[in-house]
Formats: C-alpha cells, structure tokens, sequence
C-alpha cells in the first residue's frame, strides 16, 4: 500500500495545533506592527539566478529547483552536466533574499527607511531530523535604509517585546559584529584567504572547545603562528565577563580593534536599555559569536532565553545584499524568530476567542432546525459545530474539548434557541 503520509520533511497539523500555532503568530504580528513594522509579502518562487546568486550563503544549496516548463526527455538528457539550464525558479530558501529583490522592485513606492515584516513558509531540502523540517514557518522583522545603531536597537527591543508578549520573559540577546571578528583574526595574523575557513571552525567553541577549535585550525592548515596566538588568547585568565559595557566588550577583546565598532555595540546597548527601562541592557556580548551565514557585514546577533540551550532566533546586518540588485548599497539589518522553536514554548490561552459550542442532536432532528439553531448562535458571536449524538458522548466531547469547544449543549426534536442549556467542557 502507498504510504500517506505527508512528504518527509514536512508536517500536517491538526486543527488544535493550527489554532494554538495561529495565537502565537498573532501575538507575534500584533507586537510587531506595534513597534512600526509593516507586513509584506513575496511570492514562494524567485528566479533561479537570484536565489544563486552568492548571496544566500550555504542555504542556496539546499535549495529546491523548479524545471523548466516544456522540457522533454531529450532536452533533459542533453543539459544533464549543467542543472542550471533545466531550471529557471526556485522554492525561496529564507525570507531575506526575496526582500531585498522587493526592495529593488519597489524602491520608489516605499518610505526612505522601510520597517517590514514577512511571516510566511520557506523551504529548504534538509536531511529530516529532530527540529529539522524541509518547510517551515520564518518571522522576519527587517529595517532598510539606517546605518545607525537605532536600527539594531529597533529590531532587538521589538523582538524582546514580542517574547514578552508570549510569556517568555528574561530573553537575552547575544551580539557581536563580525568587523571586530575581522579585525581579531588580523590581531592574531589570520590571511584574508584563510578566515572564512577560520571562522567556519570558532563557531563550533561552544560545542568542541578552545584546544578542539586550535586543533582543528592546525588540521586546516591555518597559519601557525597564527593560531598559537588564537590559543594564547583563549587561554587567557576570563576578562570579559561582567554586565554589557565598554568594559566588558574590552575585556572580551584583543588590543587593537577599532573604537568605531566598539561604540556602535555600545550605542545599541544604550538605546535597547532605555527602551526597556532597564539600567543594563539584556544584551550579552560574545566576541566569539560567528552566524554561518557569508553576507552579515557587521552587526550580527542571536536571541536566548533560560529554558532551552539553543537560540531562539538570530539576524544581523547585511548592508551588501541589496547593492547586487539595485547597483549601490543600502544599509539594511534584519531579525528572525525561530517561529518552529517557541511555539512549542508556548503557552497562550485562547481567552480572547469567541465561546465554542458543540451542538450535540438526536437523529431525528430536522436539518432546518439544526442549521437555525447554529446559525443563531453564530450570530450572538459563538463558534459552533454540529454532531451527532453516538453510544459514546464522552468521547464525542473529549474531542471536542481537545479541538478547543468549550460548552456543549444537546438539541432533540423542535428545541429553540432559548430552550438551549450550555454546558461547560473539560
């Protein structure tokens, strides 16, 4: 027999778990459009050449292409050395690529600095595991057009607000920029050519540690002296610990990155303060906080809370991406809850939705009748659904109970509206 099963990778969703899905993501859209962000949206396909175009990082190959339409056996078979000439879309991989083609497109029609917000699917051809899917669920905030650091601190006191709002307080922010990650591997002797790789292993520190990051270092043949100095570093006595400050951010660094980069984090952690009344911003900075992905060109950071070991979200800036549209850059930085993450972490009651009524009736029941009685209802501002009574009432109503009704009342032969008796459920 075929398997029914949904593709792998991919997931149905029951109505219970729609509807709790659907709470989150309004609690999300709601604080997000009350901080100044407007929703777009783009479609699920982008030409083949933009999605390939060096500026998606790694995700670009995990993309799914889409074939040409009209292609035959033969014409496949002959471009079968070079996919790119059997495809001309493809299914968007993440939800900054498509914004940076939309700005482009639509430049003129929007305000100088463009607040946006995209909540919508992606798709990504993923080995199925635990957490991984090959679609899922993005929510992007993004701001087009400021350099300064109110742009970061627009994006991080929206998101901590929008973790508010959802019951996860005490969430941190861990922040870096990957111009001082630059300027610590020039510090340490890194070769431009080389630091890519370089970086591609300190972002596994937390998970093999300073001697498995210098001995992998050494097994990519990075320069000696170079890593020695590296380990030197991370063998130092701890001198960045303490609050979010300059000398926190000091003491996390060698001598000799620049000042600029250093009152700019500074000046975000200013603002986020402020804005959340706080005399120390929820910020955490952590020089060696690398994001895999190639086109961050400063500003980069990570959202955590208490109750999980991973990240719950993450963004940066990205002030190149647009420029290979449009031909000149535009300063731009985005975030990005990990929807699939929290909604598991979730736990919104549904107070504000419309009381839900399972009408339970006898066989003999008129469908005029059943139909009058839920269309009444309706009206008062209920939601309703009709069932047949079976041997098994209680299950019929745990059911019920578990796709969200809340009262149920039982209908025989010539019941009215005011003849109805509402029970609560559960």
């Amino acid at each position: 027999m075929a398997s029914v099963n949904a593709p792998r990778g991919m997931r149905d969703f029951l109505p219970s778990d729609k509807a709790r899905r659907e709470r989150v993501l309004s609690v999300i859209r709601e604080r997000y459009r009350a901080h100044g962000f407007d929703e777009i949206e783009t479609p699920v396909m982008e030409e083949y050449g933009r999605l390939h175009a060096g500026i998606g990082g790694d995700n670009e190959k995990l993309a799914f292409n889409v074939l040409r339409r009209g292609l035959d056996a033969e014409a496949i078979r002959a471009a079968a050395e070079d996919p790119a000439a059997l495809t001309d879309l493809g299914l968007r991989y993440d939800l900054t690529v498509p914004l940076a083609r939309f700005y482009a497109t639509h430049r003129a029609e929007l305000p100088g600095v463009f607040r946006s917000v995209q909540i919508a699917p992606v798709w990504r051809a993923e080995r199925p595991q635990k957490g991984r899917y090959r679609q899922f669920m993005q929510c992007d905030i993004d701001i087009i057009g400021d350099d300064s650091a109110r742009a970061e601190a627009e994006l991080i006191v929206a998101s901590l607000d929008t973790l508010d709002a959802l019951r996860l307080e005490g969430a941190t922010v861990r922040i870096n920029d990957r111009r001082a990650l630059d300027a610590m591997l020039d510090v340490f002797g890194f070769a431009p050519d080389e630091r890519p790789g370089v970086l591609i292993t300190i972002d596994k520190l937390d998970k093999i540690g300073p001697a498995g990051v210098a001995a992998e270092l050494r097994e990519r043949g990075a320069s000696a002296s170079a890593v020695d100095a590296f380990e030197q570093f991370l063998g130092r006595a701890p001198g960045g610990e303490g609050p979010f400050g300059e000398a926190q951010i000091r003491a996390s660094l060698p001598e000799g990155v620049g000042d600029v980069v250093i009152a700019h984090l500074l000046g975000i952690g200013e603002a986020v303060a402020a804005a959340r009344g706080e005399a120390v911003p929820p910020l955490v900075f952590d020089p060696f906080l690398v994001r895999g992905m190639g086109y961050y060109t400063g500003t980069i950071f990570e959202l955590a809370h208490p109750s999980v070991t991973y990240s719950l979200g993450g963004g940066g800036r990205y002030d190149g991406m647009i420029g290979r549209f449009l031909g000149q850059d535009v300063p731009a930085v985005g975030f990005s809850i990990g929807f699939e993450r929290i909604v598991d972490l979730v736990a919104l009651a549904d107070s504000d939705a419309a009381p839900a009524v399972v009408l339970v009736h006898d066989r003999d029941v008129a469908v005029a009748e059943l139909v009058a009685l839920k269309a009444a209802l309706v009206a008062e501002g209920s939601r309703v659904r009709l069932e047949k009574r079976t041997k098994n009432l209680k299950g019929l109503l745990a059911r019920a109970s578990a796709d969200g009704y809340s009262a149920f009342a039982t209908v025989a032969a010539g019941t009215t509206r005011s003849d109805l008796e509402l029970k609560p459920l559960g």
